[in-house]
């Protein structure tokens, strides 16, 4: 049975039974606990913690899920996968444990043609919490189970909680038990590879208290009401209906690892584990990132992004250690990629010439998915050019972190150390991205070893720093049950499309965590009103300002406006006058000065993208937007950055679009519908079976919007693009001023032009070409500076050979040079010097001063000869005991070593220091 049939086949089992089928929600929700969705009961935990009411008494969902606690380990066993579908069905105090067991019990074990699973019962077995006797009873005297096939087990495993105070409750767990092939008889307490878990029932009934771990906290009491939420793997499901051992071997894995095996020309499970394993990797993370990308998810260097990022670098590597673009490689799949390498290891699997693959494999992700998950179809052409765009992007790092490891590795020979340091080796995992494994294999093609046991510290460290985080998290939840009422009433009625000025009622007052009757002057408030005129921020927009007032002289200032749960207006005051109660009829008031901005900055910002979209391609899509009074901000899908002539057509299209005065039109229809007109809809974002269409000119522009906008697009005023830049593999940012703001800043800009034009005694016309020849000419006479500068420190440390002095058997070269010399000019002579001392153990030390004043600055250099650094002489560890005596810091190597400090009456402090660090005192 196909994968896709089994997801559906559950999803019929429990709408047949009366459950609202609730999609899978994105796996990016708004909550401070989670980087992604981890289970299938996330998007339902508002219900659970009690913070809304839920529309349906029961529902059943498949959940897009992801873990990445493990990323490491994935591959390496057959049991970790990063993605995952979580298949369930909850109810919110409707049916508790008879039904939930009977529902499951049955699909599980009715027949194909009945719609089940058609899974031998006697191959399942129960587990249930230790005191649990009525799940017992109810499995031994009503589904049949025999006493000797359910076992009772202990709070770390059948009893759930999220971790945090909330709801809890014992489970009752379904295991397969796949055959004496996989381990020794007994149930789930003897061998959990023999018997795997399939579905896991909670019987959310109590509530719990804080702690530690899954066993350490205290259960406070029962719930008002008792739920049941579940949880099938779909993937593990797959492996018992598809006779596999695992789930790479399913048919929404394997068409990736075969793929992998045509590209690689290597073969998977034909006995080398390390194959195996970047099999795995490639399989596994190509499709999560897919996933991560459908939902809007770009690479970048923390949160979500670095996670992401951290995936596609995996797959690229482990596709290059497979051998993919190298020619013939070693029957253990090492220098994939690297060609002929040196013997320092450079350049191992890092050539940046090698073709892209990733496009491949995200394309049948997207094949194998879709079937399930339709949008990642229609996002295709996107999903690949951000995967690709950051496969390239590594190939560049590649070669800058080979070029750091080629360093190490000398350094480390140099040393007359064997092994590469674990700080080495996590410095290149960390932040270029190295899996150690690479690590491992360039180090061997030099002949050296790593130190494990240092780089697995190091990664523990960072590990423990993370779990620390995500406590932190944790601990940070709000409390969102103040608005519950609020919630369960309903919408806020936004009247901001239409009018400025609303007539209201104080719903509620919160100060803090609490709901207050009134609030008095200078307090700091959230208030709830049945209806607005005031924007709450979203979509890029940020939020309107105003004020909320009564007829009784009460005067708050509204400073933001925000949205929980989507639906509900939160209004943050502070009273100015009066003193607002709840009921209280009010008037609320959007500040007109400010809404006109704001709407010129996001009708601004739909100009600018049509233009986008004309001038670099329909692929330049949105990635994220700001908008506010005068400016915006917009971030696009694109590998380029843009050219000067494409940024002036950018600014003529938008422009020409204001001049047209095209009007601007609004309108709701369908999701679907809206798509099929052309709308433009952002990736990522979960819309409503209903939308807001807004529509600039006909053509020119329609997307799918739920901002303020102009009334015309001759109101938006001169758009002026001010800048252009990369923020991450692939999406590059344009700012702009609309309105008056484009208007001073075109004024501005004139001035200064005016001013140089002056300044100059020349005609506006020809400022470019005089600025041009003054900057060539100032280049030139730099370059001269720069020249004789070299000659004077050259000539004076002609005799600095003659003038050196011998400490025990080491010569110390060392001086003062000529101000200005920078550390470069000092390396340059440093390492002359230390050339020209021939094989005598020497160090040569050489200060200089650049600036003057407060900017003062005293650059210096150490170098060793390998005679000096045999006797135990290092420069780096010079650099680090002279740096304080000149106010400053600095490092390096032992043969090279440089810094720069604030101090120069410290120099003649330093050259003693260095003269007794060469002599070993």
């Amino acid at each position: 049975m196909q994968t896709h049939e089994i997801r559906k086949r559950f999803l019929d089992h429990f709408i047949k039974a009366g459950h609202t089928e609730v999609p899978s929600a994105s796996l990016i929700l708004d909550d401070p606990n989670l980087l992604f969705v981890n289970a299938g009961m996330v998007p339902f935990k508002p219900y659970f913690l009690g913070e809304k009411t839920p529309p349906f008494d029961r529902a059943t969902s498949v959940q897009k899920c992801v873990r990445t606690l493990d990323i490491e380990e994935v591959g390496i066993t057959t049991r970790h996968n990063t993605f995952f579908q979580m298949a369930g069905n909850f109810s919110f105090g409707d049916y508790f444990k008879r039904e939930a067991i009977t529902f499951a019990w049955s699909l599980l074990t009715n027949s194909v043609a009945d719609g089940g699973y058609g899974i031998d019962p006697e191959k399942l077995w129960p587990t249930v919490y230790l005191d649990d006797d009525e799940a017992e009873a109810i499995w031994r005297d009503e589904i049949g189970v025999p006493a000797e096939r359910i076992q009772r087990r202990g709070l770390k495993d059948n009893y759930w909680s999220m971790g945090v105070p909330g709801p809890c409750g014992p489970c009752s767990e379904i295991f397969f038990d796949r055959g004496p092939a996989y381990g020794r008889e007994g149930g789930p307490e003897a061998d959990e590879d023999r018997y795997i878990e399939i579905w896991n029932l909670v019987f959310m009934q109590n509530e719990r208290g804080p702690g530690g771990g899954k066993d350490n906290y205290e259960i406070l009491g029962p719930l008002p009401k008792k739920n049941i939420d579940t949880g099938l793997g779909i993937e593990r499901v797959a492996c018992i209906l598809q006779g596999v051992d695992n789930v790479y071997e399913t048919d929404l894995l394997k068409p990736i690892i075969d793929l992998a095996s045509e590209v690689t020309g290597r073969g998977y499970g034909v006995g080398n584990h390390s194959d195996d394993v970047r099999f795995r990797v490639i399989a596994d993370h190509a499709r999560t990132a897919a996933l991560l990308i459908g939902d809007g998810v770009l690479p970048g260097n923390d949160g979500r992004g670095y996670v992401l990022r951290r995936l596609l670098r995996r797959v690229v590597r482990s596709v290059r250690l497979l051998g993919a673009g190298s020619g013939a490689s070693g029957p253990d799949g090492g220098g994939a990629g690297s060609g002929a390498s040196g013997p320092d290891g450079g350049g191992a699997g890092s050539g940046a010439d090698q073709p892209p693959t990733m496009g491949r494999f995200i394309a049948t992700v997207i094949d194998v998915m879709s079937p399930s998950y339709p949008t990642l179809a229609e996002q295709r052409d996107h999903i690949i050019s951000v995967a690709v765009g950051e496969e390239n992007s590594f190939a560049k790092t590649l070669a800058s972190g080979s070029k750091l490891f080629a360093d190490a590795a000398a350094a480390t020979k140099s040393a007359k150390k064997s092994a590469l340091s674990g700080a080495d080796a996590f410095t290149l995992h960390d932040t270029y991205g190295f899996p150690i494994d690479l690590t491992l294999e360039m180090a061997s093609e030099a002949g050296l070893s790593v130190d494990q046991e240092g780089f697995t510290a190091l990664m523990a460290e960072q590990k423990a720093r993370a779990k620390a985080d995500a406590t932190a998290r944790k601990s940070g939840h709000a409390d969102l049950r103040v608005y519950r009422d609020f919630l369960d009433r309903g919408p806020t009625e936004f009247t901001g499309f239409d009018e400025l000025v609303s007539e209201a009622r104080v719903l509620g007052i919160v100060a803090g965590d609490s709901r207050v009757p009134t609030g008095s002057p200078g307090q700091e408030l959230t208030v709830v009103l049945d209806r607005t005129p005031l924007y709450a921020e979203s979509g890029g927009q940020i939020a309107d300002t105003g004020t909320i007032t009564t007829g009784s002289g009460v005067r708050l200032a509204v400073r933001d406006v925000q949205k929980v749960g989507k639906s509900v207006w939160l209004h943050k005051v502070v009273v100015e006058e009066g003193e607002i109660t709840e009921g209280d009829e009010v008037i609320a008031s959007v500040d007109q000065g400010w809404r006109h901005g704001a709407t010129q900055g996001h009708s601004g910002t739909h100009l600018v993208h049509a233009a986008l979209r004309q001038v670099l391609g329909p692929g330049a899509t949105q990635a994220g937007s700001l908008n506010r009074p005068g400016y915006l901000r917009f971030d696009f899908h694109s590998g380029q950055p843009v050219t000067e002539e494409q940024r002036r057509q950018i600014e003529e299209i938008s422009n020409a679009a204001v001049e047209a005065n095209y009007p601007v039109n609004t309108f709701e229809t369908g999701v679907d519908e809206a798509k099929a007109m052309g709308a433009l809809a952002l990736f990522g974002e979960n819309y409503g079976d209903l939308v807001r269409v807004v529509e600039i000119g006909g053509p020119f522009s329609m997307e799918l919007c739920g901002g303020t906008h102009v009334a015309s697009s001759a109101q938006v005023g001169p758009v002026t693009l001010i800048g252009e830049s990369s923020v991450g593999s692939g999406v590059r940012r344009v700012e702009a001023y609309v309105g008056m703001d484009s208007f001073r800043y075109l004024s501005k800009e004139r001035a200064l032009l005016a001013g140089l034009a002056s300044s100059l005694k020349i005609p506006s016309g020809e400022v470019p070409g005089r600025v041009e020849q003054l900057v060539s000419r100032l280049r030139d006479a730099e370059k001269e500076v720069e020249r004789l500068r070299a000659e004077s420190a050259q000539a004076a440390s002609a005799g600095l050979l003659d003038r050196a002095v011998t400490i025990g058997s080491t010569l110390v070269v060392g001086d003062r040079l000529p101000d200005g010399l920078d550390a470069n000019g000092l390396r340059g002579l440093a390492t002359d010097l230390r050339n020209r001392a021939g094989d005598r153990a020497a160090v040569v030390a050489l200060f200089s001063v650049t600036g003057s004043g407060s900017d003062a600055k005293v650059p210096f250099v150490i170098a060793t000869t390998p005679q000096a650094r045999d006797a135990g002489i290092r420069a780096g560890d010079i650099v680090k005991e002279i740096a304080p005596l000149v106010g400053g810091r600095g490092g390096g190597k032992p043969d090279l070593a440089q810094g720069a400090g604030t101090d120069a009456a410290g120099i003649d402090a330093a050259l003693a220091r260095v003269r007794d660090l060469a002599g070993g005192r």
